[in-house]
C-alpha cells in the first residue's frame, strides 16, 4: 500500500485521493438476504355477504377503487416505502373471487412491544379475503425487514384494525394466517364480529382512530352527515368515501342500506356506546 513509488504502491491506483481507510468485503459463503413475506386472510364486515364467505366488490365494479393507496391522503404515515404505492388497472380488472375489494395496510410490529410499528405496507384485499401485494397475486413483501418474529396487524380506512395475539415467525416462505376462522388468535376480546361463524373486521371507524363512536367528540357518525351536505339527512353522496362503511359506493344517512344504522348496531344500539379497537 505504501511502497516507494507508484509502480510498486497500491495507494496510487486504488485510492489516489487518499479518502478511504477501509472497503466492505464480499463473503461468498454468506446467506443471501431474504425478504419477509406475509400471507393473510381477512374479511370486512361492511361488504361481507353472509352465506357466500366472500365480500362484494361494488366499489371496484363501479370503477371507484383508486390505483394509488388512499391512506397517505387520509393522514396515515407509512413506516418504510409504502407511501404512494400503486397498482395497475389490469389488477383491478380481475373478476371472480380474486376481484379486488379495496386497499388495506399490513403492519409488522415489534415482537417485544406490539405497540411499536416496525414496517407498514399497502396491500389489496380480494373478495375471498386474501390479502395480496400491489401486483394482485404475491404475498405481501417487506423487503427491508429481517427474518424474525413479528406481531402482524391489518388496518382498513373505515373498519377497526386487528392484530395477532402473539408474535409469529416470518421469513421468505409465508404461511397462511387466517384471521377469519379463529385459527389465528387475535389480540383482545371481540376483536372481530361473528357473522354466522365467520370473523369479520368491525365496520364504522370512519376517522381511523381505532374507536367507533356514535356520539360525542370525534364520533364517526357526524362525518357521514357532513359528507352528504350536512343539512338534508336524505341526501346521498356517490363515490369512494371513507364514510361509506358498507362500501356500496353511496354514502347514506337514512333510508335503506344507510351507513349510520350499521354503526349504531356495532356500538351496542346505544347512541352513547363505543366500540374500542384492540390494537394499540
Amino acid at each position: 500500500w505504501d511502497g516507494t513509488s507508484s509502480s510498486v504502491r497500491l495507494r496510487d491506483w486504488l485510492d489516489p485521493a487518499d479518502t478511504a481507510m477501509t472497503l466492505d468485503g464480499y463473503d461468498p459463503n454468506a446467506s443471501a438476504a431474504t425478504a419477509v413475506r406475509v400471507r393473510l386472510k381477512a374479511l370486512l364486515q361492511g361488504p361481507y355477504v353472509p352465506g357466500t364467505g366472500m365480500m362484494n366488490a361494488t366499489l371496484n365494479d363501479s370503477d371507484m377503487v383508486p390505483l394509488t393507496e388512499p391512506y397517505t391522503d387520509l393522514g396515515y404515515t407509512f413506516i418504510g416505502d409504502g407511501e404512494g404505492g400503486s397498482t395497475d388497472q389490469s389488477v383491478l380488472d380481475v373478476a371472480g373471487p380474486h376481484e379486488v375489494v379495496d386497499w388495506v395496510v399490513v403492519e409488522l410490529r415489534d415482537k417485544n412491544d406490539p405497540s411499536s410499528v416496525l414496517a407498514s405496507h399497502p396491500a389489496l384485499l380480494r373478495r375471498d379475503g386474501s390479502v395480496v401485494d400491489m401486483d394482485g397475486v404475491s404475498d405481501v413483501t417487506f423487503a427491508d425487514e429481517p427474518v424474525d418474529q413479528y406481531y402482524v396487524a391489518i388496518r382498513h380506512r373505515n373498519h377497526l384494525g386487528i392484530m395477532t395475539a402473539t408474535a409469529h415467525a416470518l421469513s421468505g416462505d409465508a404461511s397462511l394466517m387466517d384471521l377469519t376462522d379463529g385459527s389465528t388468535a387475535l389480540l383482545g376480546d371481540s376483536a372481530t364480529t361473528d357473522i354466522a361463524g365467520v370473523q369479520c373486521m368491525w365496520s364504522g371507524d370512519v376517522n381511523m382512530d381505532n374507536v367507533i363512536r356514535y356520539t360525542g367528540a370525534q364520533n364517526d357518525r357526524d362525518p357521514i352527515l357532513s359528507q352528504i351536505g350536512g343539512l338534508d339527512p336524505t341526501n346521498m353522496s356517490t363515490g369512494y368515501h371513507k364514510e361509506d362503511i358498507n362500501m356500496d359506493g353511496v354514502v347514506k344517512y337514512t333510508g335503506a342500506n344507510n351507513d349510520r344504522d350499521a354503526m349504531l348496531i356495532n356500538v351496542g344500539a346505544l347512541p352513547t356506546g363505543e366500540r374500542d379497537g384492540t390494537i394499540p
